[in-house]
């Protein structure tokens, strides 16, 4: 330690003598000695740090990472004769100290260059000329830094003139934003640039005078019409030929008309077109592509054009008269100086009314579906009557209408043929309930649905797709229809509701109950699965248990004693597997050559009129349905390893739903057979059933059938001796038991074992529908 002392009072003492010495020998010899230099202590640490600091090298400064920027470039063009001449001033930086090479310009003429200081600028004095550097069509300058600079640049452009329009390219500056002041010949000459934004237009002295913002670095094209004097040309004759398709619509004070005129030109360039404009009718709307401008005068409607050398011209004319009678003539429109007149009438009316149509002159009745499907497309109502017409110059087309109107009758937007309701109760007195529509919508869009206290809707469907249910404040609506989706034919809505009731104990009474809905139901058919833990007797409410019900009830007693008879004929394996088929479902079963069934085989049908395609594959019965099908011809394809894939022609009804037996044969190798004939077709369910020993189905037998066959339908079949119990769960309980365990975020203690209990009721209007029952304890 005394060493180290030592040495640092030395170090010092020798710093101090130096500093002393070097002062004495830089000052003058007239002032003041100094005192005596003194020792100064440090710290061993603190005469560390002063040494590494002064061996650390100095610090680098920062280089910018551009050597230079143009911030601003102003463009001021003027068009003369046959060119463009103006300036280009640019404003920028260069930050890297000494001189840097900066592009300017790129594939621009430039005739003289100048380098301006702020005085300048701001005086719009010329300042000293700048040398330019040009590489690949490329101007650069080099400029001293670091510094702003301000560059302006005389310029010169090449001007193309064509008939009509005069147009040139500029080389837009890469700066940080451009603008352009450009004056052009004539008053009020509208100019184009593109790509730019015109952000001004002022007009004098013969001169246009524009202002724009340009997209910095992109070549910008700049055109304007010109007027040029040409020689005059003796116009030819005008000649070309009149189609009018004409919408007549008849209402209760008025009737309107649309004309849908195609006018084809044969010669000639016509820059207007002349229309009559029947007596008493008021013009109300005139639409065309090629339309410029319209104006009636005197009961003629002139129809300008913008293009008079195109060869093809059409147009929408709307007009409409009141009325206070219950007859008027239908009015024809007629096309001056048209070398031929042809067209088609369509006649309809508005509400409940029928039209009589009596023609003359030339036009000939045709039936509706041969009118225009464009003239067709016009029509709001269903057409009463249509015509053709080609006119003569010895005879006019005249058409009386008169009419009856009838008073108007409510109509029912929406029944539903059917409805199938699945309720599953569990032993805490909850119930889900799942309530199948089968839809015929005119125009109905909601279903408005009275749910019981304490139930929720949980989701909904439309034609096999989710949709969201809507909460109202008189009640909950489901939707009956969703966007791009536009049935023609029957289709099937659902939703699911969950009820919390009181838990169940070991014996007592519950009830269970429907919501009203707005829409009546021709047939309602109701499943209840309930825990197998208890015993159920004692129904009551205003259902029929499902084995009373009159055959009259089932949709096929009327067809039961045909299709027994052709039960008797039908194959071996028909007479073993049922399927039942609701409207909009396709299904069947796939088989070996042995009449075996053949589960886990992918059937892929696909659509061949829009190329839809939907897969399943079959259970372990061999069984495979699709839901919401749409009528059309399909292609079924079966596939299954160790078999060969064969291809069915399919030609289905969704209204009258089939199933279909595809056998597929064993292959060593991969092969494809088509089959062009239909599929063999099986029995629907209601026919098998009553055909399965020549009479009604009893209860050793209804157990025999697959589970996908037992279901309210079968129990609907029943003879009156038979109770209405089931004791295998049907499809559909089957079915809502898997969506609540994969779909539903439902906590439900869903019974997987338990009994089925199945009902009816028909003619359901807007009404509750309950059932109750006394239950104890197995």
């Amino acid at each position: 330690m005394k060493v180290g002392m030592m040495k640092s009072r030395f170090a010092v003492v020798l710093l101090c003598s130096v500093y002393a010495v070097l002062a004495y020998a830089g000052s003058d010899t007239t002032m003041l000695p100094l005192p005596n230099s003194g020792n100064v202590t440090l710290t061993l640490d603190e005469y560390n740090r002063l040494v590494e600091m002064a061996a650390k090298p100095p610090k680098n400064p920062d280089v910018a990472p551009l050597p230079y920027s143009i911030k601003h470039a102003d463009v001021k063009l003027r068009v003369e004769n046959d060119g463009v001449r103006g300036s280009v001033q640019l404003e920028g930086e260069v930050f890297r100290k000494g001189v840097s090479k900066v592009p300017l310009t790129t594939g621009m003429t430039i005739l003289d260059a100048h380098q301006l200081d702020a005085h300048q600028i701001d005086a719009h004095q010329g300042g000293k000329d700048l040398p330019l550097e040009q590489e690949n069509g490329t101007h650069s300058a080099l400029l001293p830094g670091p510094g702003e600079f301000s560059v302006d640049l005389e310029t010169g452009l090449p001007l193309r003139i064509e008939a009509g329009r005069a147009s040139f390219s500029l080389p837009v500056p890469a700066a940080g934003s451009v603008q352009l002041t450009l004056v052009i010949p004539g008053d009020h000459t509208w100019a184009n640039i593109s790509p730019g934004l015109i952000t001004g237009r002022k007009s004098e002295n013969g001169h246009t005078a524009i202002e724009a913002t340009l997209v910095p670095g992109q070549s910008a094209s700049i055109w304007w019409a010109t007027r040029e004097a040409v020689t005059p040309v003796v116009p030819r004759e005008v000649r070309f030929l009149a189609d009018a398709k004409t919408l007549v619509s008849v209402s209760e004070a008025e009737m309107r008309v649309a004309v849908l005129a195609d006018l084809t030109v044969v010669q000639g360039e016509p820059r207007k077109f002349e229309v009559a404009v029947p007596e008493g009718y008021e013009i109300t709307g005139v639409t065309g592509a090629s339309l410029d401008s319209t104006e009636t005068h005197s009961g003629v409607l002139t129809l300008k054009v913008s293009a008079p050398g195109q060869r093809s011209h059409q147009f929408l004319i709307s007009m409409e008269r009141s009325i206070n009678a219950s007859k008027a003539d239908a009015p024809f429109l007629s096309f001056k100086g048209a070398q031929r007149e042809t067209g088609e009438v369509l006649v309809e009316g508005a509400g409940t009314m029928e039209i009589t149509a009596t023609e003359g002159g030339g036009l000939k009745r045709m039936d509706v579906k041969e009118a225009s499907p464009y003239l067709r497309a016009l029509a709001h109502f269903p057409p009463q009557a249509a015509f053709r017409y080609h006119k003569q110059s010895d005879e006019t087309p005249t058409l009386a209408l008169g009419w009856v109107r009838f008073p108007d009758s409510s109509v029912l937007a929406a029944v539903a043929e059917s409805a199938v309701v699945t309720t599953l109760v569990t032993s805490e007195g909850k119930s889900l309930t799942e309530v199948k529509l089968t839809l015929k919508n005119q125009a109905q869009p909601f279903l408005k649905v009275a749910l019981p206290a304490g139930a929720t809707i949980l989701s909904a469907e439309v034609g096999g797709e989710p949709v969201k249910p809507v909460q109202g404040s008189d009640g909950s609506r489901v939707p009956l229809l969703r966007p791009r989706f536009h049935p023609t034919d029957s289709y099937t809505v659902s939703f699911v509701f969950m009820h919390s009731g009181a838990p169940f104990a070991k014996k007592g009474g519950a009830e269970l109950s429907l919501p009203n809905m707005d829409i009546p139901i021709s047939l309602l058919n109701w499943e209840v699965f309930l825990p197998e833990q208890y015993k159920v007797k004692d129904f009551g409410g205003d259902v029929i248990a499902a084995d009373r019900v009159p055959p009259a009830f089932s949709e096929e007693a009327a067809m039961r004693d045909y299709r027994m008879r052709e039960a008797e004929v039908s194959s071996s394996l028909s007479n073993n597997m049922r399927l039942e088929s609701y409207p909009g479902q396709m299904g069947g079963y796939v088989v070996d050559p042995s009449g075996a069934v053949v589960p886990n085989a992918r059937v892929t049908v696909t659509s061949t009129d829009n190329g839809s395609a939907r897969t399943v594959i079959t259970d372990a019965q061999g069984h495979w349905v699709a839901a919401a099908m749409q009528s059309g011809n399909f292609k079924a394809r079966v596939e299954m390893p160790g078999f060969g894939t064969s291809v069915f022609n399919l030609n289905y009804d969704s209204s009258q739903p089939s199933a279909y037996n595809f056998p597929i044969n064993v292959a060593s190798v991969a092969e494809t057979v088509e089959v062009s004939a239909a599929a063999p077709q099986l029995q629907t369910e209601a026919a098998a059933i009553g055909g399965f020993i020549g009479g009604p189905i009893h209860g050793k037998q209804m157990n025999s059938l697959p589970l996908v066959a037992r279901n309210v339908t079968d129990l609907a079949m029943l003879g009156p001796g038979v109770a209405a119990q089931q004791n295998g769960a049907s499809a559909n309980v089957v079915n809502l038991q898997k969506r609540v365990a994969g779909v539903l975020p439902v906590p439900i203690d869903v019974p997987r074992a338990g009994t089925s209990f199945s009902f009816v009721r028909p003619l359901v209007l807007d009404e509750e529908t309950k059932v109750t029952f006394s239950y104890k304890s197995r």
